[in-house]
């Protein structure tokens, strides 16, 4: 018996050479929101890079410091990212940083934190989803409310002298950029349609008034 159950158990296996075991234990809706969480990230990671080309003197601030040390800054911390020289803030707090005009430190990992931290929250800091994780698609939505939020700050939120705090798509006034809207508007959509997804394997329908115009960030409703 017991090695009729070992011959099934290796033929089993076999039969699944190109699907992780990993996988056993997830739903399709689990699978979709780990290509999300994959895809949200990687597009935090290229706003990184172009932010800081865009912005090369706030990497100055910290002497020695590069590009990819902060990548790998973000990469290490696998579940909340806090920093100390952000006094620990993160999410809304974090990018409201940014913006604060009397901040000295870099505007670039402040916004960078804050919004990788505010989507990690959303996915309720989880780098791939399970049977028993559940996403809250208000949560998703929120997110996707703040992003919007976010791009309407760095086009019009400027310095007591009139310069914007972070070079994105326009520089000395002339729009010469369009990457970061479409980077921007990849994870609003992303957000968007995984807030769907949640809200039809839920059953049940968003609520709230999520979609409001707004000029400032709003706390995840976990």
């Amino acid at each position: 018996m017991r090695l009729s159950l070992l011959l099934i158990l290796s033929i089993f296996l076999f039969a699944c050479a190109d699907y992780e075991i990993k996988n056993l234990v997830k739903s399709d809706i689990d699978l979709v929101a780990d290509e999300f969480i994959a895809e949200t990230r990687a597009a935090v990671r290229e706003l990184v890079v172009k932010l800081y080309k865009r912005n090369p003197v706030q990497l100055q601030k910290n002497p020695g410091m590069t590009i990819e040390g902060r990548l790998a800054q973000l990469r290490v911390h696998r579940h909340t990212l806090d920093f100390p020289e952000l006094n620990d803030k993160q999410g809304i707090n974090a990018m409201n940083i940014a913006f604060d005009p009397t901040f000295r430190g870099d505007r670039v990992f402040a916004l960078m934190v804050g919004l990788g931290s505010m989507l990690r929250e959303a996915y309720r800091y989880k780098a791939e989803m399970f049977l028993t994780d559940q996403l809250e698609p208000e949560v998703l939505l929120a997110s996707a409310r703040n992003v919007e939020v976010l791009l309407w700050k760095l086009k019009n939120a400027r310095k007591p002298n009139g310069e914007h705090y972070l070079i994105t798509y326009e520089y000395k006034g002339v729009v010469d950029n369009l990457s970061f809207e479409r980077l921007f508007g990849r994870i609003i959509i992303l957000q968007e349609m995984m807030a769907r997804i949640a809200d039809d394997a839920n059953d049940r329908t968003v609520t709230g008034a999520v979609h409001a115009v707004s000029k400032v960030f709003m706390p995840l409703p976990i």
